[in-house]
């Protein structure tokens, strides 16, 4: 969907996930595609709702993570779109994990016992828990891939000041224990996830989606501990089972490689599995809602005049 002009607006960006218009009233309007991407690539087939299943958990989730910090957010007018204050982003990712799966068990695997700055402790097995959770910074690159990065190294590169990097930081860890305290609610383990934060004036706020299933991986709590007993592979709702399918078809991204192509049954199968995730996490029967491009607009441009 690409929307006509808005009122007020003086630029857009189209990102891999998100379509974005600014507004010169500080505000602007986030409309979250059904596109998907991995390892930094968008796949070749939308997936349908998946735009409304991003936007409606992480609603949810700014809602229930106010009180930590102040966030973006002021209204979600139509199923995939949300329209929030315009900050001025850190160029950083706040990666928080948990346990030890995805790209930090891929480098512990190889051997690395250093991540982002951050010393890995020796005898882990795949998805064990982190004694406590970790913070591993990444760039957040405009275009091409994301980039680790250590605290100290963002701090020498003025991507954030030692005084802004301690607010960061105390978000962030904050912001994954309630996600967690959420999650064991609904019979979940978040595992890991990624924040972004922005600025307006000496003001901290949380920007963009939190704890869905693009941002963050979850782990089913029941039977956890036997199947990690027996190095059994864990059941988990996220976006990792994508990522391992375009690993088993040879494409992680790299120079060269071909997307494979996705079958109407596979893009099915994901859009249903991203709908039980937002079942699980919100407690409720998801309600697929299609707006016409037309109705969205009027309904953005409603929500826009009442915010003015």
């Amino acid at each position: 969907m690409k929307m006509p002009k808005l009122p007020h607006q003086i630029n857009e960006y189209h990102g891999k996930v998100r379509d974005v218009y600014y507004l010169d009233n500080e505000l602007l309007v986030m409309i979250a595609s059904d596109r998907i991407s991995a390892f930094d690539v968008i796949l070749p087939s939308p997936i349908p709702f998946k735009g409304q299943v991003l936007n409606q958990i992480a609603a949810y989730m700014l809602a229930a993570t106010k009180d930590i910090c102040p966030n973006w957010l002021l209204d979600c007018p139509a199923p995939n779109v949300a329209i929030g204050k315009k900050c001025t982003p850190f160029k950083i990712e706040m990666v928080v994990r948990g346990n030890l799966v995805g790209h930090a068990w891929r480098t512990y695997q190889a051997g690395g016992r250093k991540l982002c700055g951050v010393t890995l402790p020796e005898g882990m097995n795949e998805n064990d828990y982190f004694p406590t959770p970790i913070i591993t910074p990444s760039t957040k690159a405009s275009e091409g891939h994301d980039e680790d990065i250590s605290k100290e190294e963002i701090i020498a590169q003025g991507l954030a000041s030692a005084a802004d990097w301690t607010v960061l930081e105390k978000y962030a860890l904050a912001l994954f224990q309630r996600g967690k305290e959420i999650a064991a609610h609904r019979g979940l383990i978040l595992v890991d996830t990624k924040y972004e934060f922005g600025k307006i004036g000496d003001t901290i706020y949380l920007m963009d989606e939190i704890h869905t299933p693009d941002s963050s991986r979850y782990f089913y709590a029941d039977g956890f501990e036997e199947r990690q007993s027996k190095k059994e592979k864990q059941k988990q709702l996220s976006k990792e089972f994508v990522r391992e399918w375009l690993i088993a078809n040879n494409f992680m991204g790299k120079e060269g490689q071909t997307v494979p192509a996705m079958s109407a049954e596979w893009i099915d199968t994901i859009s249903k599995r991203y709908i039980e995730l937002y079942e699980q996490v919100i407690g409720e029967k998801f309600i697929p809602q299609q707006l016409s491009e037309e109705e969205t607009y009027k309904v953005v441009c409603a929500s826009l005049e009442k915010l003015s």
